[in-house]
């Protein structure tokens, strides 16, 4: 897709989609266990996971290196994962993970989220994340960030009554920018009661490369949580 303005869909993905030429090992994978894993655009989310057709199903949007997804998918066995990475490096990362710890509750998209979330049926997911997204810090880029009235829809539209969508940042401007859309949507409540709601990380947290990154270099993250209602 051409970087003009006049191109840009709100959530779509503007980055890079290789970086360093991948590692031998890494190579392999993605030739061989990522056809294996990867979600068929149309699919029931229940139905990529045989046997575990009535477990919960959480959606990690951009996850890097997949050191959250991983954590999480070992945290909790009883949960489908499905994890949107266009990056092929980070990608390869995770499929790494996966090989060696035999994950077998994670299942990869490895194009552009928006691409998929139309696909997907209603009310078929029981959490969301949104973890450090790229900020397109530039006004005129601004509508390139994920997090956008559209992609809010649709994410209401696959995510069940009750369920969770979770988005940290350490970009002040990104987190009152999905502020801003997520309390005038009618489909999310934000969850949170105090300052230290969204000061503290999730339970469980286990971080990410580029959250310990930004705390070394000053930047405060902030933990948001809405609800579906």
């Amino acid at each position: 897709m051409s970087d003009s303005e006049g191109s840009d869909r709100a959530g779509a993905f503007f980055g890079r989609r290789k970086g360093k030429r991948l590692r031998p090992s890494h190579d392999r994978l993605v030739q061989t266990l990522l056809p294996a894993l990867r979600v068929p655009l149309g699919a029931a989310p229940a139905a990529l996971f045989p046997g575990r057709e009535d477990h919960p199903t959480w959606l990690e949007i951009g996850f890097g290196g997949g050191e959250h997804l991983a954590a999480q998918a070992h945290a909790h066995p009883d949960v489908n994962f499905i994890g949107c990475e266009p990056f092929v490096n980070g990608m390869a990362k995770l499929l790494a993970v996966v090989e060696q710890d035999r994950l077998e509750n994670i299942r990869i998209w490895d194009e552009d989220v928006t691409d998929l979330l139309p696909t997907l049926p209603d009310a078929c997911l029981d959490r969301v994340y949104i973890l450090y997204p790229d900020p397109w810090p530039k006004r005129r880029q601004r509508k390139r960030r994920l997090v956008s009235d559209e992609t809010l829809v649709e994410l209401a539209r696959v995510m069940r009554p009750g369920a969770e969508l979770r988005f940290a940042s350490d970009i002040d401007n990104y987190i009152g920018w999905v502020l801003a859309r997520a309390l005038r949507s009618r489909h999310f409540r934000w969850n949170a009661a105090r300052p230290d709601d969204w000061r503290k990380p999730y339970a469980g947290w286990p971080g990410t490369r580029y959250e310990a990154k930004a705390i070394r270099e000053g930047r405060v993250p902030s933990y948001l949580r809405f609800s579906r209602v």
